[in-house]
């Protein structure tokens, strides 16, 4: 420290001169002031690079979380991008095979589709066919009905025509099957003509005709028993003269048949009497057939009197076909023969909705 600076604080102040010279105090308060100044200053300054080294770190910091953040993103979205790409193919998988589930979903519907449109043609075939079955059945009846009286044969084909009905079990039928009962009740009340069997015995006796004998080809037995007796007992030259006499009774002979008023007949008018006879059996077969009793009766009486007039009563085959035709005569031949209108008219009812849709 020089004398300069000491001398004005060490000494009093003396006189004007010490009074007004005040700048030494005042360089020194302004040397206090820029100490101060530049001590804030500095302070300052030390806080702000404090600061700004921590801010520093913390950018730092910051910038390695945004790094690894920003890095952890492309990861994840490279890996949402390889997810994207994966679903987009899977999708893509997915819709191809739910065009081909579709395409055959598609297909099964058109098979099921053809397959019920099959199946119902098929159970309307059968429907329709079974119906053919039973209305012919029903036909064939009635036509066995009306043009040869053929009970039996009708009672067949309308049992069998309702067995079918009662197999297929559908309601709209119901009504056939109560008209087809009551036919069947009627037929079943009817008396048994057998018309098919009686033709055919009168087919056998008319075809035994021609092996009948006439009444005036029958000849006396003689005894050969008692001639072979005494022609072994006599002696050989009765026995000689005994055949000459045979022999000479041979010419002219006279003998008893046994046949009262037999007619004599040559052998054409024999020949018209077999064929008069067949002609009677078989108008009587075809009065059997036509249901006509009075012709049927009148013929048959005409055979048996021809049998009982031209043929050999005691012979067994005359016998027998005298009674055949006395059987043949007792037996019906027409019985009031009910018709099918009932159960025809319930074929037609049925039989009109079918015929409309094919229209």
């Amino acid at each position: 420290m020089n004398d300069s600076e000491i001398r004005p604080v060490s000494g009093p102040a003396t006189g004007g001169a010490g009074a007004a010279d005040p700048a030494p105090a005042l360089r020194a308060g302004g040397s206090s002031l820029a100490m101060l100044a530049l001590a804030v200053a500095l302070a300052v300054a030390l806080f702000s690079g404090y600061q700004w080294f921590q801010n520093r770190d913390a950018d730092d910091t910051l910038r390695r979380d945004l790094a690894r953040r920003l890095a952890e993103m492309e990861t994840q979205n490279k890996e949402a991008t390889a997810r994207a790409a994966q679903a987009a193919t899977a999708l893509r998988e997915s819709e191809v095979k739910l065009g081909v589930l579709e395409a055959k979903l598609a297909e099964s519907q058109s098979q099921q589709v053809a397959l019920e449109t099959l199946y119902q043609e098929l159970s309307r075939n059968r429907d329709e066919g079974a119906f053919a079955e039973i209305e012919q059945s029903v036909l064939l009846a009635s036509q066995q009905l009306q043009i040869a009286a053929n009970v039996r044969a009708a009672l067949i084909g309308l049992e069998n025509a309702e067995a079918r009905l009662q197999r297929m079990n559908q309601p709209r039928y119901a009504a056939l099957r109560r008209a087809l009962a009551r036919d069947i009740e009627k037929l079943k009340g009817l008396p048994l003509v057998d018309i098919y069997g009686s033709s055919a015995r009168l087919d056998d006796v008319i075809a035994a005709v021609d092996r009948l004998p006439l009444a005036m080809d029958a000849r006396a037995k003689p005894d050969k028993a008692a001639a072979m007796t005494s022609a072994a007992d006599a002696p050989a030259w009765e026995r000689v003269l005994g055949e000459m006499w045979q022999e000479l009774r041979q010419l002219v002979r006279i003998q008893r048949t046994g046949v009262q008023d037999a007619a004599l007949l040559a052998p054409d008018q024999a020949f018209f009497v077999r064929e008069n006879l067949k002609l009677r059996l078989v108008g009587a077969r075809v009065a059997m057939l036509s249901r006509d009793t009075k012709s049927y009766q009148v013929d048959l009486r005409a055979a048996l009197g021809a049998l009982e007039q031209h043929f050999e009563k005691t012979d067994p085959a005359v016998t027998a076909m005298t009674g055949t035709l006395r059987k043949l005569q007792a037996a019906q031949v027409q019985v009031d023969i009910p018709d099918l209108a009932e159960t025809l008219e319930a074929l037609r009812k049925l039989r009109l909705p079918r015929a409309k849709p094919s229209n």
